[in-house]
Protein backbone atom coordinates (compact mmCIF):
# COMPACT_ATOMS: atom_id res chain seq x y z
CA UNK A 1 0.00 0.00 0.00
CA UNK A 2 2.84 2.38 0.87
CA UNK A 3 4.60 1.61 -2.41
CA UNK A 4 1.41 2.28 -4.37
CA UNK A 5 0.91 5.64 -2.65
CA UNK A 6 4.53 6.51 -3.39
CA UNK A 7 4.04 5.70 -7.08
CA UNK A 8 0.89 7.84 -7.24
CA UNK A 9 2.72 10.73 -5.58
CA UNK A 10 5.62 10.31 -8.02
CA UNK A 11 3.19 10.46 -10.94
CA UNK A 12 1.23 13.49 -9.70
CA UNK A 13 3.92 15.80 -8.33
CA UNK A 14 4.84 17.42 -11.66
CA UNK A 15 1.22 18.18 -12.77
CA UNK A 16 0.51 19.66 -9.32
CA UNK A 17 3.60 21.87 -9.48
CA UNK A 18 2.70 22.99 -13.01
CA UNK A 19 -0.86 23.86 -11.98
CA UNK A 20 0.31 25.81 -8.94
CA UNK A 21 2.87 27.69 -11.02
CA UNK A 22 0.30 28.37 -13.74
CA UNK A 23 -2.23 29.64 -11.17
CA UNK A 24 0.27 31.99 -9.51
CA UNK A 25 1.77 33.32 -12.76
CA UNK A 26 -1.54 33.81 -14.62
CA UNK A 27 -3.23 35.51 -11.67
CA UNK A 28 -1.02 38.56 -12.02
CA UNK A 29 -0.35 38.40 -15.75
CA UNK A 30 -1.89 40.85 -18.19
CA UNK A 31 -1.44 38.63 -21.25
CA UNK A 32 -4.56 38.60 -23.48
CA UNK A 33 -3.79 35.10 -24.76
CA UNK A 34 -3.05 33.61 -21.34
CA UNK A 35 -6.05 34.33 -19.10
CA UNK A 36 -5.91 33.48 -15.37
CA UNK A 37 -6.26 29.78 -14.65
CA UNK A 38 -9.17 30.55 -12.32
CA UNK A 39 -11.15 32.02 -15.25
CA UNK A 40 -10.29 29.02 -17.43
CA UNK A 41 -11.49 26.55 -14.79
CA UNK A 42 -14.66 28.57 -14.24
CA UNK A 43 -15.39 28.56 -17.95
CA UNK A 44 -14.50 24.85 -18.09
CA UNK A 45 -17.17 24.12 -15.50
CA UNK A 46 -19.76 26.26 -17.26
CA UNK A 47 -19.14 24.85 -20.75
CA UNK A 48 -18.17 21.23 -20.45
CA UNK A 49 -19.90 20.10 -17.27
CA UNK A 50 -23.29 21.55 -18.15
CA UNK A 51 -24.02 23.21 -21.50
CA UNK A 52 -21.99 21.22 -24.00
CA UNK A 53 -21.51 17.92 -22.17
CA UNK A 54 -24.47 16.11 -23.72
CA UNK A 55 -24.47 17.96 -27.03
CA UNK A 56 -20.73 17.85 -27.77
CA UNK A 57 -18.62 15.80 -25.33
CA UNK A 58 -20.69 12.61 -25.38
CA UNK A 59 -21.00 12.48 -29.21
CA UNK A 60 -17.23 12.96 -29.53
CA UNK A 61 -16.51 10.13 -27.09
CA UNK A 62 -19.11 7.93 -28.77
CA UNK A 63 -17.49 8.39 -32.17
CA UNK A 64 -14.06 7.61 -30.77
CA UNK A 65 -15.19 4.51 -28.85
CA UNK A 66 -17.16 3.08 -31.79
CA UNK A 67 -14.35 3.80 -34.26
CA UNK A 68 -11.75 2.30 -31.93
CA UNK A 69 -13.90 -0.79 -31.32
CA UNK A 70 -14.29 -1.37 -35.06
CA UNK A 71 -10.55 -0.86 -35.61
CA UNK A 72 -9.75 -3.29 -32.78
CA UNK A 73 -11.98 -6.13 -34.04
CA UNK A 74 -10.99 -5.69 -37.68
CA UNK A 75 -7.31 -5.18 -36.84
CA UNK A 76 -7.03 -8.33 -34.73
CA UNK A 77 -8.95 -10.45 -37.27
CA UNK A 78 -6.99 -9.18 -40.29
CA UNK A 79 -3.70 -9.43 -38.42
CA UNK A 80 -4.41 -13.06 -37.52
CA UNK A 81 -5.22 -13.93 -41.14
CA UNK A 82 -2.17 -12.16 -42.55
CA UNK A 83 0.10 -13.80 -40.00
CA UNK A 84 -1.11 -17.27 -40.96
CA UNK A 85 -1.40 -16.86 -44.75
CA UNK A 86 2.02 -15.94 -46.10
CA UNK A 87 0.99 -15.39 -49.73
CA UNK A 88 -1.76 -12.97 -48.72
CA UNK A 89 0.60 -11.16 -46.33
CA UNK A 90 3.25 -10.63 -48.99
CA UNK A 91 0.64 -9.42 -51.46
CA UNK A 92 -1.00 -6.89 -49.14
CA UNK A 93 1.82 -5.76 -46.86
CA UNK A 94 3.28 -3.06 -49.21
CA UNK A 95 -0.15 -1.50 -49.76
CA UNK A 96 -0.92 -1.71 -46.05
CA UNK A 97 2.29 0.10 -45.10
CA UNK A 98 1.61 2.73 -47.76
CA UNK A 99 -1.84 3.50 -46.38
CA UNK A 100 -0.55 3.34 -42.80
CA UNK A 101 2.10 5.96 -43.58
CA UNK A 102 -0.59 8.38 -44.79
CA UNK A 103 -1.66 10.65 -41.89
CA UNK A 104 -5.25 10.05 -40.88
CA UNK A 105 -5.90 13.80 -40.97
CA UNK A 106 -5.06 13.84 -44.69
CA UNK A 107 -7.88 11.37 -45.34
CA UNK A 108 -10.57 13.55 -43.76
CA UNK A 109 -11.42 15.50 -46.98
CA UNK A 110 -11.87 12.23 -48.88
CA UNK A 111 -14.24 10.84 -46.27
CA UNK A 112 -16.17 14.13 -46.24
CA UNK A 113 -16.69 13.84 -50.00
CA UNK A 114 -17.84 10.23 -49.66
CA UNK A 115 -19.88 10.34 -46.45
CA UNK A 116 -20.65 13.99 -45.72
CA UNK A 117 -20.29 15.62 -42.32
CA UNK A 118 -22.28 13.21 -40.13
CA UNK A 119 -21.18 10.78 -37.43
CA UNK A 120 -20.64 8.02 -40.02
CA UNK A 121 -17.80 10.04 -41.55
CA UNK A 122 -16.12 10.59 -38.18
CA UNK A 123 -16.44 6.95 -37.12
CA UNK A 124 -15.18 5.73 -40.50
CA UNK A 125 -12.10 7.95 -40.53
CA UNK A 126 -11.29 7.05 -36.91
CA UNK A 127 -11.59 3.32 -37.62
CA UNK A 128 -9.55 3.57 -40.83
CA UNK A 129 -6.72 5.52 -39.24
CA UNK A 130 -6.62 3.43 -36.05
CA UNK A 131 -6.78 -0.05 -37.57
CA UNK A 132 -3.22 -0.34 -38.91
CA UNK A 133 -1.21 -0.33 -35.64
CA UNK A 134 -3.41 -3.18 -34.39
CA UNK A 135 -3.03 -5.14 -37.65
CA UNK A 136 0.75 -4.87 -37.57
CA UNK A 137 1.06 -5.64 -33.86
CA UNK A 138 -1.25 -8.67 -34.14
CA UNK A 139 0.59 -9.95 -37.19
CA UNK A 140 3.99 -9.65 -35.50
CA UNK A 141 2.70 -11.13 -32.25
CA UNK A 142 1.20 -14.20 -33.92
CA UNK A 143 4.25 -14.77 -36.10
CA UNK A 144 6.56 -14.60 -33.09
CA UNK A 145 4.56 -17.13 -31.08
CA UNK A 146 6.65 -19.97 -29.68
CA UNK A 147 6.63 -22.88 -32.21
CA UNK A 148 6.66 -25.33 -29.31
CA UNK A 149 3.20 -24.10 -28.28
CA UNK A 150 1.89 -24.73 -31.79
CA UNK A 151 3.42 -28.21 -31.85
CA UNK A 152 1.81 -29.03 -28.50
CA UNK A 153 -1.57 -27.77 -29.72
CA UNK A 154 -1.31 -30.05 -32.75
CA UNK A 155 -0.23 -32.97 -30.58
CA UNK A 156 -3.32 -32.50 -28.44
CA UNK A 157 -5.40 -32.26 -31.63
CA UNK A 158 -6.90 -28.91 -30.79
CA UNK A 159 -9.31 -27.51 -33.34
CA UNK A 160 -8.40 -24.45 -35.39
CA UNK A 161 -10.66 -22.30 -33.23
CA UNK A 162 -9.09 -23.64 -30.03
CA UNK A 163 -5.59 -22.98 -31.37
CA UNK A 164 -6.55 -19.39 -32.14
CA UNK A 165 -8.37 -18.61 -28.89
CA UNK A 166 -6.32 -20.72 -26.45
CA UNK A 167 -2.81 -20.54 -27.94
CA UNK A 168 -2.21 -17.83 -30.53
CA UNK A 169 -4.21 -14.95 -29.04
CA UNK A 170 -2.79 -15.37 -25.50
CA UNK A 171 0.75 -15.73 -26.89
CA UNK A 172 0.35 -12.57 -28.99
CA UNK A 173 -1.64 -10.73 -26.30
CA UNK A 174 1.13 -8.40 -25.04
CA UNK A 175 1.98 -7.23 -28.56
CA UNK A 176 -1.69 -6.93 -29.50
CA UNK A 177 -2.33 -4.66 -26.53
CA UNK A 178 0.71 -2.58 -27.45
CA UNK A 179 -0.82 -2.08 -30.89
CA UNK A 180 -4.22 -1.35 -29.40
CA UNK A 181 -2.71 1.38 -27.22
CA UNK A 182 -1.20 3.06 -30.27
CA UNK A 183 -4.52 2.67 -32.11
CA UNK A 184 -6.32 4.33 -29.19
CA UNK A 185 -3.99 7.31 -29.33
CA UNK A 186 -4.50 7.59 -33.09
CA UNK A 187 -8.28 7.35 -32.63
CA UNK A 188 -8.22 10.18 -30.09
CA UNK A 189 -6.16 12.47 -32.33
CA UNK A 190 -8.23 11.74 -35.44
CA UNK A 191 -11.43 12.29 -33.46
CA UNK A 192 -10.31 15.84 -32.74
CA UNK A 193 -9.06 16.44 -36.29
CA UNK A 194 -12.26 15.16 -37.90
CA UNK A 195 -14.28 17.61 -35.81
CA UNK A 196 -11.97 20.52 -36.53
CA UNK A 197 -11.93 19.93 -40.29
CA UNK A 198 -15.36 18.59 -40.97
CA UNK A 199 -17.87 19.50 -38.29
CA UNK A 200 -19.55 22.33 -36.41
CA UNK A 201 -20.06 20.33 -33.23
CA UNK A 202 -17.86 18.32 -30.91
CA UNK A 203 -14.94 19.17 -28.66
CA UNK A 204 -12.54 19.82 -31.51
CA UNK A 205 -14.97 22.00 -33.45
CA UNK A 206 -15.86 24.16 -30.44
CA UNK A 207 -12.20 24.59 -29.48
CA UNK A 208 -11.30 25.66 -33.02
CA UNK A 209 -14.31 27.99 -33.19
CA UNK A 210 -13.23 29.61 -29.92
CA UNK A 211 -9.74 30.17 -31.33
CA UNK A 212 -11.08 31.68 -34.56
CA UNK A 213 -13.44 34.01 -32.69
CA UNK A 214 -10.74 35.03 -30.17
CA UNK A 215 -12.68 33.53 -27.25
CA UNK A 216 -9.37 32.69 -25.59
CA UNK A 217 -10.79 31.46 -22.29
CA UNK A 218 -13.13 29.05 -24.11
CA UNK A 219 -10.21 27.84 -26.22
CA UNK A 220 -8.08 27.10 -23.17
CA UNK A 221 -10.96 25.32 -21.47
CA UNK A 222 -11.27 23.07 -24.52
CA UNK A 223 -7.54 22.32 -24.44
CA UNK A 224 -7.75 21.43 -20.74
CA UNK A 225 -10.70 19.13 -21.45
CA UNK A 226 -8.84 17.35 -24.25
CA UNK A 227 -5.83 16.82 -22.01
CA UNK A 228 -7.97 15.39 -19.21
CA UNK A 229 -9.89 13.12 -21.56
CA UNK A 230 -6.68 11.86 -23.16
CA UNK A 231 -5.25 11.01 -19.75
CA UNK A 232 -8.43 9.30 -18.52
CA UNK A 233 -8.90 7.28 -21.71
CA UNK A 234 -5.31 6.02 -21.53
CA UNK A 235 -5.71 5.25 -17.82
CA UNK A 236 -8.84 3.17 -18.46
CA UNK A 237 -7.04 1.30 -21.22
CA UNK A 238 -4.10 0.49 -18.94
CA UNK A 239 -6.49 -0.78 -16.26
CA UNK A 240 -8.19 -3.04 -18.81
CA UNK A 241 -4.82 -4.26 -20.08
CA UNK A 242 -3.59 -5.10 -16.57
CA UNK A 243 -6.79 -7.04 -15.94
CA UNK A 244 -6.57 -9.07 -19.14
CA UNK A 245 -2.80 -9.63 -19.07
CA UNK A 246 -2.41 -10.13 -15.32
CA UNK A 247 -0.88 -13.56 -15.99
CA UNK A 248 1.78 -12.01 -18.25
CA UNK A 249 2.67 -9.24 -15.81
CA UNK A 250 2.80 -11.77 -12.98
CA UNK A 251 5.12 -14.04 -14.97
CA UNK A 252 7.47 -11.15 -15.77
CA UNK A 253 7.52 -10.07 -12.14
CA UNK A 254 8.29 -13.63 -11.01
CA UNK A 255 11.07 -13.93 -13.59
CA UNK A 256 12.74 -10.76 -12.29
CA UNK A 257 12.62 -12.01 -8.74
Amino acid sequence: MTRRLWLVALELWLPVVVLIGWWVWSAGAAEPFFPPLQEILTRFREMWLFDQFVSDVLPSLRNMVVGFAIASVVGIAVGMVLARVRLLREALEPLMHFVRATPGVALVPIFILLLGFGPSMKISIIATAAVFPTIIATMDGVRSADPVLLDISRAYQLTRRQRVTKVLLPAAGPQIFAGLQVSLQVAFVVMIASEMLGSTEGIGALTLLAQQSFAVTDMWSGIVLLGLLGYLVNLLFLLARSRVLHWYDGARKAAKE
